[in-house]
């Protein structure tokens, strides 16, 4: 496997992005008209924000897109300097090839400081004429107000478990990989609406030779299988503090996870509890509490053991 999968099956063209059905009609107007206003792409990662940017401008552009498209991540280059250096000078030069303007696409926008985004309010009022941004960001609340009024705001959502299921069939289809239907569930389980995610998933299950299977993407992903997350805190519920815990160290060493990761698939795990939904809410607002902790820097065993020696009380109580 020589390519990286999410590039190598990319959607070349706005009719081929799965799940944002309404904001490619949109965007397509657009490209039909020949203009568009500065925009604003916010949503989760993994579903089609820089996918969406440039195919928009392969199908305004042609030919003539590398000319007129820069893209920038503001992760990288965030402070005041990149947008009076390198954006400034890319948007005060003409546009090439006969076109009307230009496209500056800005990524994680939100990780540009306050006098960033100030100085970037004036460089799109200044050079409206020839210069479009298009701003992407996962919050768009991190973006000054003065910037957002000046966009139009697109927001992506969370792919579908069918489109991203369809997609991942259709690459697995062209690479010759045999998936259960199981394991592909599971790979939507894990990529939890990123598509991204999902196609990084099924290409490091598929490096590890023969089918794919469940198993095989669980190890491949680093990620314990649910099943085994819920017969864990099924058996700390049923007070069974030691054999919880047991079931917790093998999770550990088997997948390798660290307590941030096992603490997000304990609180899935919750929903799949049978019980009335008012002690899902005790144990959701405990399982919060320790993340919190963990986060902050806490022993992250001795707060998982701490939330399973609560579930153990919880039932005697």
């Amino acid at each position: 496997m020589q390519e990286i999968w999410t590039e190598k099956y990319r959607p070349r063209r706005l009719s081929d992005i799965v799940g944002q059905k309404e904001i490619v009609e949109r965007l397509s107007s657009y490209v039909r008209s020949g203009n568009l206003p500065h925009l604003m792409f916010a949503g989760p990662a993994g579903t089609g924000k820089t996918t969406s940017a440039l195919a928009m401008a392969k199908e305004m552009y042609g030919e003539a897109w590398r000319e007129n498209f820069i893209e920038l991540n503001a992760s990288d280059e965030r402070g005041i300097d990149v947008v009076r250096g390198k954006i400034k000078e890319f948007a005060r030069t003409a546009p090439i090839g006969g076109a009307s303007f230009k496209i500056i696409f800005l990524d994680e926008a939100d990780a540009l400081t306050q006098d960033a985004q100030a100085a970037l309010r004036r460089t799109m009022e200044r050079y409206s004429r020839n210069c479009r941004f298009v701003l992407s960001c996962n919050y768009s609340s991190k973006i000054i107000e003065p910037i957002q009024s000046r966009c139009a705001v697109f927001r992506f959502r969370p792919l579908r478990a069918e489109d991203i299921k369809r997609y991942l069939q259709a690459i697995a289809q062209k690479e010759g990989i045999k998936i259960d239907d199981d394991a592909l569930d599971a790979i939507v389980h894990v990529g939890e609406g990123d598509m991204r995610k999902s196609i990084n998933s099924l290409q490091v299950a598929a490096t590890m030779g023969g089918d794919v299977t469940i198993d095989v993407v669980y190890r491949a992903t680093g990620n314990a299988r649910p099943d085994e997350v819920v017969d864990m805190v099924n058996t700390a519920l049923a007070g069974d503090f030691s054999g919880a815990r047991a079931k917790l160290d093998e999770m550990m060493v088997t997948y390798g996870l660290s307590g941030e990761d096992i603490i997000k698939q304990i609180h899935r795990s919750f929903y799949d509890l049978d019980m009335p939904d008012r002690e899902k809410i005790r144990l959701i607002d405990r399982t919060g509490e320790i993340e919190f902790r963990i986060v902050e820097g806490s022993n992250e065993r001795i707060q998982l053991e701490s939330l399973l020696a609560y579930l153990a009380l919880m039932e005697r109580d």
